[in-house]
């Protein structure tokens, strides 16, 4: 886990919109929407979504056979230690006894990953591009598969895709943009918020009552700054809080919307930033900063898409001991991740057998133990055999951690992807502005 403490402030802030070195979703997506926009116009695309490649395989015999001897190289956010172990320890010599060759190749952006598939697209390298695998969601994959980046006809091939269940919206949806086959579920996650049962005796139980809470404990509550991908989430929470539910923000952007819905959200996070740390003159450049301040003490509230990871961090010490999950009432967003197949992988058939492999059953529950990554499955549990069920049932339970039947028990979809820039933008400008 980065362990950084860079923190910035407003007049700081538009600068690093660009370059700071660990920006996780709005800048890279803004680059990213250029890079596809101009490679459309460059390729004469009148359509919006140019026609998605083919694998051109017709059995997973000929994949297996294709894949011997290939290195797939996995790009991949590289900011998570435990997730670096995972791939490295766990899935590459799974992988490799197969006859694949996995590496994994750091970045600090998704969009990273991304931009290099549309250059090298760009640059008419349409069959050795240097990208196989991307760990991947939301923003990033609708526009890549705007712009053709993505292979659309794999996942069917995969023997392990029939141990997922087809009707679940989680896997099926991203962001709003229907998955059609482009991509491969890899793990579940429910956005959440944490709190240090020791110094908070009387926690909230709803959004509200948290943002009441901030403000009758000043200083001991933040949230890292849009476009972090936490911070951005936290604030379309918000969004649905203010203006009434989940139920109550339509799932697919439109401006009237927005303009309809975010004054009351802006609102209440310029009158929130005064009682926040450092009395919002400066916020936590990312999830893992606020991570940082709340394993110093400096606040009693911490929140991450990954509450699984949790035990493993109060185990260890790096968290408090009385590290709780704070449920709510109305629920949370709870999301999937993905690994996306550029169309022009060099390595498709390999790519292939490294996804295939992340869906076996002794992957997903190797990734799901606290110890290794602590990532909630997307299998369908009930589609498994009383064997590979028990393998799930001996996984260590947590003191600190409820169940993901009990996180996701109120779960919420995710705003479409085109909601996020414009959120963000009007934080920076309502919000962080403001003060």
């Amino acid at each position: 886990m980065n362990r950084s403490n860079t923190t910035f402030t407003a007049e700081e802030y538009p600068a690093l919109r660009s370059d700071h070195p660990c920006p996780r979703r709005r800048p890279g997506v803004a680059i990213a929407v250029a890079a596809a926009t101009a490679m459309l116009a460059l390729a004469g695309c009148s359509a919006p979504s140019p026609e998605a490649a083919t694998s051109g395989f017709d059995s997973w015999d000929d994949v297996v056979d294709e894949a011997q001897g290939q290195t797939v190289q996995l790009w991949m956010y590289g900011g998570d230690e435990q997730g670096n172990a995972y791939v490295d320890d766990v899935l590459a010599p799974a992988v490799a006894e197969q006859g694949v060759t996995l590496e994994r190749v750091p970045v600090s952006d998704t969009a990273d990953a991304l931009n290099r598939v549309l250059t090298e697209l760009q640059a008419g390298r349409t069959d050795d591009g240097t990208v196989d695998l991307i760990w991947v969601n939301g923003a990033n994959f609708s526009t890549g598969k705007q712009a053709g980046a993505w292979l659309c006809d794999w996942t069917g091939l995969l023997p392990n895709m029939e141990k997922t269940a087809a009707d679940d919206p989680l896997l099926s949806d991203d962001f709003g943009t229907p998955v059609d086959g482009c991509e491969v579920p890899w793990h579940k996650a429910q956005f959440t918020l944490a709190y240090n049962a020791d110094v908070v005796t009387d926690p909230p139980t709803t959004l509200q009552g948290v943002l009441d809470w901030a403000r009758a404990n000043p200083g001991r509550f933040t949230y890292p700054a849009p476009p972090d991908f936490t911070g951005s989430v936290f604030v379309r929470e918000v969004l649905s809080s203010v203006s009434g539910g989940s139920d109550a923000v339509p799932l697919a952007y439109d401006d009237e919307s927005f303009d309809e819905l975010t004054p009351a959200l802006y609102a209440e996070l310029a009158d929130l930033a005064p009682s926040l740390w450092r009395e919002g003159d400066t916020y936590p450049a990312s999830g893992d900063e606020l991570n940082q301040l709340y394993a110093d003490g400096q606040v009693d509230m911490t929140m991450t898409y990954g509450p699984a990871t949790l035990t493993d961090l109060v185990a260890t010490g790096v968290y408090p001991a009385g590290t709780r999950i704070l449920t709510l009432d109305e629920g949370t967003v709870g999301n999937a991740s993905f690994l996306g197949l550029p169309s022009n992988s060099e390595s498709a058939a390999g790519a292939m057998v490294v996804a295939n492999t992340t869906l076996s059953v002794e992957q997903q529950v190797a990734k799901a133990d606290p110890e290794a990554w602590g990532q909630f499955t997307v299998l369908d549990y009930d589609t498994l055999t009383a064997d590979e069920q028990r393998l799930f049932d001996a996984l260590p339970e947590s003191a600190v951690v409820p169940s993901y039947d009990v996180l996701s028990r109120s779960a919420n979809p995710e705003l479409s992807a085109e909601w996020v820039p414009p959120l963000d933008d009007g934080w920076r400008t309502d919000v962080l502005g403001a003060q």
